[in-house]
C-alpha cells in the first residue's frame, strides 16, 4: 500500500469516528470505540511504522529548528506519520470531550462545534470546550 492510499485510509476510518461522535454519541458502537479507543490505537500503529520507515530511510528527527522540522516534512513517509499523529490525537481530544460530558450533562448540541472544532481545527475545539465546560460548572 502506497503512502497515499494509506492517507486515504486513514482519513476514512478517522472520518467515521468523526462522524459517530458527532450524530451518534450515545450509540452503544460508538461508546464500545470510545471506552477502549480503538480508532487511536490503530492509528497509533500506523504512526509507529510509517515513523519507523522514515527513520529507516536514514532520515533523522531533529526537532531542533524550524528549518529541521520544515525538512523532516519533505519526506512522504514523515508526513503521513506526522498527519496520523493528528488524527489519532484529535480524536483522542474529541473522545475525552465526550467522557468530561458524561460527567458534566452539557445538552450534546453545544458540544457540536467543540468536536468539529476539534476535528478541523484541533486546539480551538479543545478551548471552545474548555470554556463551555467552565460556564457549565460556575452555573450549576
Amino acid at each position: 500500500m502506497t503512502p497515499s492510499d494509506m492517507f486515504s485510509v486513514v482519513n476514512m476510518v478517522a472520518m467515521a469516528m468523526w462522524l459517530l461522535m458527532i450524530f451518534l454519541p450515545r450509540w452503544k458502537g460508538t461508546r464500545l470505540l470510545i471506552d477502549y479507543k480503538v480508532i487511536p490505537i490503530a492509528l497509533s500503529i500506523i504512526y509507529v511504522i510509517y515513523l519507523v520507515l522514515s527513520l529507516n530511510n536514514g532520515n533523522g528527527l531533529d526537532f531542533g529548528s524550524l528549518e529541521s522540522v520544515m525538512q523532516l516534512f519533505t519526506r512522504e513517509d514523515a508526513v503521513l506519520a506526522g498527519w496520523v499523529h493528528y488524527l489519532a490525537f484529535d480524536l483522542l481530544i474529541g473522545m475525552w470531550i465526550l467522557d468530561q460530558n458524561q460527567k458534566l450533562g452539557i445538552n450534546h448540541i453545544w458540544l457540536v462545534p467543540c468536536l468539529l472544532g476539534t476535528f478541523m481545527v484541533g486546539p480551538v475545539g479543545f478551548l471552545l470546550f474548555i470554556i463551555l465546560r467552565y460556564f457549565k460548572k460556575t452555573t450549576s
